[in-house]
């Protein structure tokens, strides 16, 4: 079987988990997704889809895989139309999907490293980067934490502001792309960034946590692509505690674990750190 053939497969398995009817702009954009989850993260980058479908070199890189699957030139362009003016509303609708799905193929439960590394710290102001359905905002907000969320998945946010009603918690949340939301500086005690990018932004990630903050994040190692179609959240060996270097590391591990987005246990990072006290 051909890696064209391989890779189109895996595209008609992810469709048929949404068991929903895809739109053909939809499939262009997923095809473009699944491929993207393939590629060594030197090439693709940690930095979300905005981002990625104005790398040129990674969209010729694209043209030139399609090309090999024996896509005409006039089909690619068209397939190029729709991922440059459309990503980000097919990114919404993707994550609409998946996250609100009526089995969801996720851990609808808080992450167990967030968890474990907010035990026994006083509540403050928390910040929950990409909160998809809310929950780790939800069990946060439970805990007397004062939360923040946002996400580009505005069905999905929606969700998590009416279950906060039904459990009677206050949750602030908003619908933005993290490239255009404000961090903010010395503003946040806890940053969550559970399965929601290697590091990024990292800078006012860093800029936004108060003294004494923690920033607590769990992540797919680079280890887990091998044989698996998994895009989005994925760090190379030790590139947290680089990127992060403003912040003390408090914990730094990378063990085969049980992912909150994945079946089966495959290798992750998990990273807490802690913004030094003036």
């Amino acid at each position: 079987m051909n890696c064209c053939r391989v890779f189109f497969l895996m595209v008609l398995v992810a469709f048929c988990a949404t068991a929903q009817t895809v739109p053909e702009d939809q499939q262009a954009f997923e095809r473009f997704r699944t491929w993207v989850s393939t590629q060594p993260v030197a090439v693709r980058g940690s930095m979300g889809i905005s981002s990625q479908v104005r790398n040129p070199k990674l969209l010729e890189a694209y043209r030139e895989y399609l090309k090999q699957c024996g896509v005409t030139e006039s089909k690619i362009d068209a397939q190029f139309e729709v991922i440059r003016k459309q990503a980000n509303s097919l990114e919404a609708e993707h994550w609409n999907r998946y996250l609100t799905a009526e089995k969801p193929a996720f851990n609808t439960k808080p992450n167990r490293f967030l968890v474990e590394m907010v035990q026994g710290r006083k509540p403050g102001t928390a910040l929950d980067v990409a909160m998809g359905q809310g929950r780790n905002a939800l069990w946060l907000a439970q805990q007397g934490w004062n939360v923040t969320g946002f996400d580009i998945a505005d069905e999905a946010v929606a969700s998590a502001n009416e279950n906060a009603a039904r459990l009677g918690v206050k949750i602030n949340t908003e619908v933005a792309r993290m490239e255009d939301f404000d961090f903010g500086e010395n503003r946040w005690d806890l940053i969550v960034l559970s399965y929601s990018g290697c590091g990024y932004p990292f800078e006012s990630i860093q800029r936004a946590l108060k003294p004494g903050g923690i920033l607590v994040e769990e992540a797919f190692h680079i280890d887990a692509t091998k044989g698996h179609g998994i895009g989005g959240s994925i760090c190379e060996t030790g590139e947290l505690p680089h990127l992060f270097q403003a912040l003390r590391t408090v914990r730094y591990e990378e063990p085969i674990a049980q992912p909150d987005f994945a079946k089966e246990p495959m290798r992750v990072v998990r990273f807490c750190a802690e913004k030094p006290a003036k």
